[in-house]
């Protein structure tokens, strides 16, 4: 298994072993102690979810109030995904800024987004397939998004606008900015803050 930081800090890339034969493919997709190892804190999964899209379809950008947010580690099992991660975290030296890595079920790679990190991702095949493993329940309450259309964001998103399939939910998200100017964000000393005290045991 290799795991590298990619641009956004707090975020990495999971590439497993996989070993195939004529029966197929056997893989070890997630391991606590490697990715623990790597970010210094554990990973307590609480949740797991699993989604399913047609081709062209964007989910995100969201986020959820830190603490406790949740951190996800992201796969597909099907198809091939366009998975983007967004530092949304105020006061962040990468504050706006984006990185993308295409998750697909041939290299069955996955990312890793710490607590207070946006994630958006959009489907590149009919019927893609993503699984997560999520550090908190889902709160309704505290769940939040913005617009993946923001130009100031300017997400390199896979298709024309009028091939993108959103929920109303996304499409009527507010811009980074006005969410900034709403509190809306979490904050990049809040997030460092709560990621020290997981590695204290201290979650």
């Amino acid at each position: 298994m290799e795991i590298r930081d990619l641009a956004v800090p707090d975020s990495y890339e999971i590439t497993p072993k996989t070993f195939k034969d004529d029966r197929g493919v056997f893989l070890e997709w997630y391991r606590f102690d490697k990715l623990e190892e790597r970010t210094g804190r554990p990973f307590e999964v609480k949740q797991a979810n699993t989604s399913v899209s047609a081709r062209g379809t964007v989910r995100g950008i969201h986020f959820a109030d830190i603490p406790p947010s949740q951190a996800k580690y992201v796969t597909v099992s099907h198809g091939s995904v366009i998975d983007f991660i967004i530092d949304i975290r105020v006061g962040s030296p990468t504050f706006g800024e984006w990185d993308s890595v295409q998750l697909d079920d041939e290299r069955r790679n996955a990312v890793f987004l710490s607590e207070g990190l946006g994630h958006c991702f959009v489907a590149l095949t009919e019927g893609a397939t993503v699984s997560y493993l999520v550090s908190d329940t889902y709160n309704p309450e505290r769940e939040h998004g913005i617009s993946p259309l923001d130009p100031d964001i300017a997400l390199d998103l896979p298709f024309g606008r009028d091939e993108l399939l959103l929920s109303p939910k996304d499409i009527g998200a507010p811009s980074l900015s006005a969410a900034r100017r709403d509190n809306l964000l979490p904050t990049w000393d809040a997030a460092r803050a709560f990621y020290a005290r997981a590695a204290e045991g201290h979650p």
